[in-house]
């Protein structure tokens, strides 16, 4: 799936309209008469994006979701990726962020679980490349709640960064999964289950026996435990496996009567 660049264009405005609440919200000086607002604007685009996907988002479709002439939206917004800026940020700040608190691991899953919601809420994030992120007050304030969750362990100001950047890049795969497991059931009738009995004769006349040995035996367990294409399984074994780590990592971090 291709991603979709962050705001590029005018990085002056597009910072001004992600802090328009502390900075004022800015007025077009050239157009149409302005009949909405900026954060009408983003909403029609988030909505837009998880009805039909990203990939469909244009400023035109904004701005006939709003009942507005085309190039009216410019006056709001300087384009399009300036626009996913906001959208970003503006989804960033939909959960409340509860105080830090519990073991390490605890905080590192609330960590992903935030992210891993996000992703579920609106798939459409997936798409977005925040190599360089949207520096909006809603993407500042969770990554600063991120990383106080991890803070005052031992570890440098670059581990804390490294750790939440593995923790919340590591929330990707099986989100993505997620996502594409549900898109495939709402687009078929046929379950899992099913498709796979479908398939089954040809599989086993063409599987020799004893070539796949290994792989036989993890199917059978798989099935039998219903772990088959289950995303969200799939999720907190990962998850748990990457906490494991971090923890052995912080532990060995700490020196002994620190």
């Amino acid at each position: 799936m291709p991603t979709e660049p962050l705001a590029s264009g005018e990085p002056d405005r597009a910072l001004r309209l992600l802090w328009r609440d502390r900075l004022g919200e800015p007025v077009g000086s050239r157009g149409p008469k302005q009949r909405t607002s900026v954060d009408a604007v983003v909403d029609a685009a988030i909505a837009i994006a998880d009805d039909e996907g990203i990939e469909v988002l244009s400023m035109r479709r904004v701005a006939e979701r709003l009942g507005l002439k085309p190039m009216s939206v410019y006056t709001y917004v300087p384009g399009k990726a300036e626009l996913i800026d906001l959208m970003v940020d503006r989804v960033a700040g939909e959960q409340p962020l509860p105080e830090p608190g519990g073991s390490l691991r605890a905080r590192l899953e609330q960590v992903a679980r935030l992210t891993w919601n996000g992703f579920l809420r609106h798939p459409w994030l997936l798409a977005i490349d925040t190599s360089r992120p949207p520096l909006g007050p809603n993407v500042s304030d969770r990554w600063e709640w991120s990383l106080r969750a991890i803070d005052g362990l031992g570890l440098s100001d670059v581990e804390l960064d490294q750790v939440i950047t593995l923790v919340t890049a590591y929330v990707v795969g099986p989100a993505r999964a997620y996502v594409d497991a549900e898109r495939l059931h709402r687009a078929s009738s046929e379950s899992d289950e099913e498709w796979w009995q479908r398939n089954a004769p040809v599989l086993d006349r063409v599987a020799e026996p004893g070539r796949y040995p290994v792989a036989a035996r993890v199917g059978r367990a798989v099935k039998d435990q219903d772990a088959s294409g289950d995303p969200e399984r799939a999720f907190a074994f990962g998850l748990a496996r990457v906490i494991d780590g971090i923890e052995s990592y912080v532990a060995g971090r700490v020196k002994p009567g620190e």
